[in-house]
Formats: C-alpha cells, sequence, structure tokens
C-alpha cells in the first residue's frame, strides 16, 4: 500500500453488488484534497474529482452503499448482513484476492 496515499484518506466506505451468488466488492476511499478513489475487485484504483462523483460511478455500476444496508435490503440482494462483511487485508495489495465473494446456500 502507498502510505503517503493511505495518510491522506479521510475515510473509507465499502460498496457492494450482487450477481447471483456472488458478492462483488469495492473500497472508496476520499482523500483530504477531496478527490476520491475506488479499488475495484480487480485491484485497479481510480480516481474521481470528488467523492459524489465516484459514488456516481459505483452506483451506476449497480453496487450499493453496504454501510446503508439494513438485513431486508440485504435479503433482496441474496444475502444475510450476518453472514457476510467487507474484506480485511494488511495491505492494498492483498484486498483484489479477497474482494469477489461466493456464497454458499440461501440466505
Amino acid at each position: 500500500m502507498n502510505d503517503a496515499i493511505h495518510d491522506d484518506a479521510v475515510h473509507d466506505a465499502w460498496y457492494v453488488a450482487s450477481l447471483g451468488r456472488t458478492l462483488i466488492w469495492a473500497r472508496l476511499r476520499v482523500l483530504e484534497a477531496g478527490t476520491a478513489q475506488v479499488l475495484d475487485s480487480d485491484g485497479n484504483t481510480l480516481t474521481y474529482d470528488s467523492e459524489d462523483s465516484a459514488r456516481g460511478a459505483l452506483f451506476d455500476a449497480e453496487f450499493v452503499a453496504y454501510d446503508g444496508l439494513d438485513e431486508e435490503d440485504a435479503l433482496q440482494r441474496g444475502f444475510s448482513l450476518h453472514e457476510v462483511s467487507p474484506p480485511r487485508a494488511d495491505d492494498d495489495e492483498a484486498l483484489p484476492a479477497l474482494m469477489v465473494q461466493q456464497l454458499g446456500g440461501r440466505a
């Protein structure tokens, strides 16, 4: 992970999309300068001029804010909030391998 970028982070938010029994995660990171970066499941870091434009791109790609979901919303998307959580890794290089999650049985 580039520590200089991480040190400039104001906050991170996780977004999730579902495709059948597969969850795909994306991390939105807002930087002090007001710009934003999205780390996608392919390991790409996409840069946006603002948090709003990054969120818009995520919404256009059918991602929803994980923190904004309630259990009913999650169940409609095929998973339970009790069974999934955003991926965690020691550094950004390890995250992409964890950002596509296959679900087991029906939620």
